[in-house]
Protein backbone atom coordinates (compact mmCIF):
# COMPACT_ATOMS: atom_id res chain seq x y z
CA UNK A 1 0.00 0.00 0.00
CA UNK A 2 2.80 2.42 0.78
CA UNK A 3 4.13 2.02 -2.76
CA UNK A 4 0.76 2.93 -4.21
CA UNK A 5 0.63 6.07 -2.03
CA UNK A 6 4.09 7.14 -3.20
CA UNK A 7 3.07 6.69 -6.84
CA UNK A 8 -0.11 8.74 -6.32
CA UNK A 9 1.92 11.52 -4.64
CA UNK A 10 4.36 11.54 -7.54
CA UNK A 11 1.48 11.67 -10.04
CA UNK A 12 -0.04 14.67 -8.18
CA UNK A 13 3.30 16.45 -8.13
CA UNK A 14 3.82 15.79 -11.84
CA UNK A 15 0.33 17.08 -12.59
CA UNK A 16 0.96 20.20 -10.49
CA UNK A 17 4.30 20.82 -12.20
CA UNK A 18 2.72 20.41 -15.63
CA UNK A 19 0.03 22.96 -14.72
CA UNK A 20 2.67 25.38 -13.45
CA UNK A 21 4.69 24.89 -16.62
CA UNK A 22 1.63 25.56 -18.79
CA UNK A 23 0.83 28.76 -16.86
CA UNK A 24 4.46 29.90 -17.02
CA UNK A 25 4.54 29.27 -20.79
CA UNK A 26 1.34 31.24 -21.30
CA UNK A 27 2.69 34.09 -19.21
CA UNK A 28 5.96 34.07 -21.19
CA UNK A 29 4.06 34.19 -24.49
CA UNK A 30 1.89 37.08 -23.29
CA UNK A 31 4.94 39.02 -22.07
CA UNK A 32 6.78 38.41 -25.35
CA UNK A 33 3.79 39.70 -27.27
CA UNK A 34 3.55 42.76 -25.02
CA UNK A 35 7.29 43.35 -25.45
CA UNK A 36 6.95 43.33 -29.25
CA UNK A 37 4.02 45.70 -29.05
CA UNK A 38 5.92 48.10 -26.80
CA UNK A 39 8.96 47.99 -29.08
CA UNK A 40 6.76 48.88 -32.05
CA UNK A 41 5.16 51.73 -30.12
CA UNK A 42 8.60 52.95 -29.05
CA UNK A 43 9.82 53.00 -32.68
CA UNK A 44 6.73 54.93 -33.75
CA UNK A 45 7.19 57.44 -30.94
CA UNK A 46 10.89 57.87 -31.78
CA UNK A 47 9.97 58.56 -35.40
CA UNK A 48 7.35 61.07 -34.25
CA UNK A 49 9.92 62.79 -32.03
CA UNK A 50 12.33 63.09 -34.96
CA UNK A 51 9.59 64.53 -37.17
CA UNK A 52 8.58 67.04 -34.51
CA UNK A 53 12.19 68.03 -33.86
CA UNK A 54 12.65 68.60 -37.58
CA UNK A 55 9.47 70.64 -37.73
CA UNK A 56 10.56 72.69 -34.73
CA UNK A 57 13.94 73.30 -36.29
CA UNK A 58 12.32 74.52 -39.50
CA UNK A 59 9.97 76.76 -37.58
CA UNK A 60 12.86 78.26 -35.61
CA UNK A 61 14.75 78.76 -38.86
CA UNK A 62 11.85 80.50 -40.55
CA UNK A 63 11.19 82.63 -37.46
CA UNK A 64 14.84 83.62 -37.35
CA UNK A 65 14.94 84.49 -41.04
CA UNK A 66 11.62 86.33 -41.07
CA UNK A 67 12.28 88.66 -38.22
CA UNK A 68 13.12 88.59 -34.62
CA UNK A 69 15.93 89.35 -32.31
CA UNK A 70 19.57 88.98 -33.22
CA UNK A 71 19.87 85.72 -31.32
CA UNK A 72 17.23 83.98 -33.47
CA UNK A 73 18.66 85.50 -36.62
CA UNK A 74 22.15 84.28 -35.72
CA UNK A 75 20.84 80.80 -34.99
CA UNK A 76 19.00 80.78 -38.32
CA UNK A 77 22.09 81.88 -40.22
CA UNK A 78 24.19 79.25 -38.47
CA UNK A 79 21.61 76.59 -39.42
CA UNK A 80 21.55 77.74 -43.05
CA UNK A 81 25.35 77.69 -43.15
CA UNK A 82 25.39 74.18 -41.68
CA UNK A 83 22.87 73.01 -44.28
CA UNK A 84 24.90 74.57 -47.07
CA UNK A 85 28.07 72.80 -45.89
CA UNK A 86 26.15 69.53 -45.79
CA UNK A 87 24.88 70.06 -49.33
CA UNK A 88 28.43 70.87 -50.46
CA UNK A 89 29.68 67.63 -48.89
CA UNK A 90 26.94 65.67 -50.65
CA UNK A 91 27.80 67.26 -53.98
CA UNK A 92 31.47 66.41 -53.46
CA UNK A 93 30.59 62.79 -52.68
CA UNK A 94 28.38 62.51 -55.76
CA UNK A 95 31.13 64.09 -57.84
CA UNK A 96 33.69 61.57 -56.59
CA UNK A 97 31.36 58.66 -57.28
CA UNK A 98 30.86 59.96 -60.81
CA UNK A 99 34.60 59.79 -61.41
CA UNK A 100 34.87 56.21 -60.17
CA UNK A 101 31.91 54.87 -62.16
Amino acid sequence: MAGKQVIEDIERQISRLMDEHRRASQSRDELASECLSLKKENRELQERIKALESELSLMELSAGLAAGDNRNRDKARARVNRLMREVDRCIAIVGKKGLTD
